[in-house]
């Protein structure tokens, strides 16, 4: 991580960075469904597709030192919760840059960070990546595990 913030002006080169590299994956269709921008948090909203899950809400947030990325993953489990955490943190040791935590609500989170001195087009595609990756892999056996009566009275229907 930087020991001293970024200036004004890699700032603002940063931020028209990551918004034109964001505009050319919402214009070529890969998995960026929509893209919307708060300037005064410098913070971007990324709607990725999925297919466990149908999509995730990808916040982007620029700051002086750091490019902090985060996703809401699943709601608070409703029962198996030791099972459902020690699967997450099982899995927390083979994701790189992200790992999975709980917030607000006791919701689970995909989260990580980057030096902002790192954030180049590639960086950007590994970080969109590794958060499908992590969902499509994760979402749906922690569903299973967190909502278990739930799946059992769906397959009973």
């Amino acid at each position: 991580m930087a020991d001293s913030p970024i200036s004004p002006e890699r700032i603002s080169k940063l931020t028209e960075m990551i918004t034109g590299w964001l505009d050319n994956q919402l214009s070529s269709k890969t998995l960026v469904q929509s893209v919307e921008y708060n300037e005064q948090e410098r913070r971007w909203y990324v709607r990725i597709a999925g297919e466990e899950k149908d999509n995730s809400m990808v916040l982007l947030t620029l700051g002086q030192r750091t490019l902090h990325y985060e996703t809401y993953f699943m709601p608070s489990p409703e029962e198996n919760r030791q099972e459902v955490f020690h699967y997450l943190l099982r899995k927390n040791a083979k994701l790189y840059g992200i790992s999975f935590g709980v917030g607000s609500e006791d919701a689970v989170y995909l989260s990580g960070q980057i030096s902002s001195e790192a954030i180049d087009d590639d960086t950007l595609d590994w970080v969109i990546g590794t958060i499908y990756s992590a969902v499509e892999e994760c979402f749906k056996p922690s569903l299973q595990l967190g909502f278990a009566s739930r799946f059992r009275s769906r397959a009973s229907d």
